[in-house]
C-alpha cells in the first residue's frame, strides 16, 4: 500500500490482517513503520501495534528469516498463536505459512524459545504503562527518527502532550511538537 504522509508517498508492505483494517482509500490511517535497510533498498513494513511490530524484528533475528518471511508468518497467523506455538515447541504451526518450511519453523521455534519470553514481559510491561506515557514515548522516538535529538524531542513531546490537554494520539503530539520545535 501507499501511505501519503505530508503529500509524499511511501510504499509501506503490511501483513494481510493489516490490510483487513486499512479505512477507505483517503481516509487517516496510523501505522506502526518497520524499516528494513538493505545495500540495494530501503522498504517500509507497517503494523497495527507493537506487538505485530516487535514480533516481526524478532523474527528477523533468525538466521535464514527474512522481511518477507517474518511478514508471511504474521499473516497467517496472529502474534498470540505465533508466541504461543514457539512457547510450546509447536513448529507445525509455523510450518504452515507459505515459504516456511519445516527447518525454518525448527529453527525459529529453537532460536526464539528464550527470546520470546522475554518478549512478552516486555509487551506485559508495555501493557501496564499509562497510555498518556506511551503516546508520550512514541512522540519521542518518532521526532528522533526525524532528526531531533533526544531531549528536545521529549521536552517538545511533553508539552505537546499538555496543550491537547491528554486527548491527542500519537501523531497529534508528533504534530503538535514539531510546531513548538519550528518556533525554536
Amino acid at each position: 500500500m501507499v501511505i501519503d504522509v505530508g503529500g509524499v508517498g511511501y510504499k509501506v508492505h503490511p501483513p494481510i490482517a493489516v490490510i483487513a483494517q486499512m479505512p477507505r482509500i483517503g481516509e487517516e490511517v496510523s501505522l506502526l513503520i518497520s524499516t528494513v535497510v538493505r545495500e540495494e533498498s530501503i522498504t517500509c513494513y507497517g503494523f497495527a501495534d507493537d506487538a505485530q511490530q516487535g514480533l516481526f524484528e524478532v523474527l528477523l533475528s533468525v538466521s535464514g528469516v527474512g522481511p518477507k518471511v517474518a511478514l508471511n508468518i504474521l499473516s497467517v497467523l496472529p502474534v498470540e498463536q505465533i508466541v504461543s506455538s514457539i512457547r510450546s515447541d509447536n513448529f507445525r504451526d509455523l510450518n504452515r505459512v507459505p515459504g516456511v518450511g519445516t527447518k525454518t519453523a525448527q529453527r525459529i521455534v529453537l532460536e526464539l524459545k528464550e527470546k520470546i519470553t522475554k518478549f512478552v514481559w516486555a509487551q506485559a510491561a508495555r501493557e501496564q504503562v499509562p497510555a498518556e506515557r506511551r503516546t508520550v514515548d512514541e512522540a519521542v522516538e518518532g521526532l528522533i527518527r526525524l532528526g531531533y535529538n533526544r531531549n528536545d524531542a521529549r521536552s517538545a513531546a511533553e508539552e505537546a502532550m499538555r496543550s491537547v490537554a491528554g486527548k491527542g494520539d500519537t501523531s497529534g503530539v508528533v504534530t503538535a511538537a514539531l510546531k513548538l520545535l519550528a518556533r525554536g
